[in-house]
């Protein structure tokens, strides 16, 4: 099965929303969805891929069906892990200056694409040395 990118990216009102972008990924259908978070933004995108379905069905078109890799701007990555991971441990994680997060965070600059690698890079290395983590009982 295919797989997809769908974007995730935080609204100037602090919502969220997800597409896929038809022109990249060649799909004869597109897909959006929209929420006052992340997860309700995702929930309402599937929504949207089982319409989809439901709607070829109906009209006896052939579905692609595909899997979705989402994939955050990194103002919308800073704003909905702000609960879980602050400027300040993600300046230890990335070396990037907890100011320069704060701005990316709040959409005033965008980070260039070599920044985005370096942070995106960081949070890999991070989510690996966290999944070796084993606790004796």
């Amino acid at each position: 099965m295919r797989k997809i990118k769908a974007f995730i990216e935080r609204g100037h009102d602090g919502s969220y929303g997800v597409y896929t972008d038809l022109n990249e990924d060649k799909l004869t259908y597109g897909i959006s969805g929209g929420g006052k978070t992340t997860k309700d933004a995702i929930a309402d995108f599937y929504g949207g891929y089982a319409d989809m379905k439901a709607y070829y069905q109906e009209e006896g078109k052939p579905f692609e069906e595909v899997e979705f890799e989402f994939c955050y701007d990194v103002a919308s990555f800073l704003n909905y892990y702000s609960k879980v991971l602050t400027l300040s441990g993600l300046e230890r994680l990335t070396g990037v200056n907890q100011r320069q997060l704060g701005h990316y965070a709040s959409g005033h600059r965008r980070p260039r694409p070599a920044m985005v690698k370096k942070i995106e890079a960081a949070l890999h290395t991070f989510s690996k040395d966290i999944g070796q983590v084993k606790f004796s009982a």
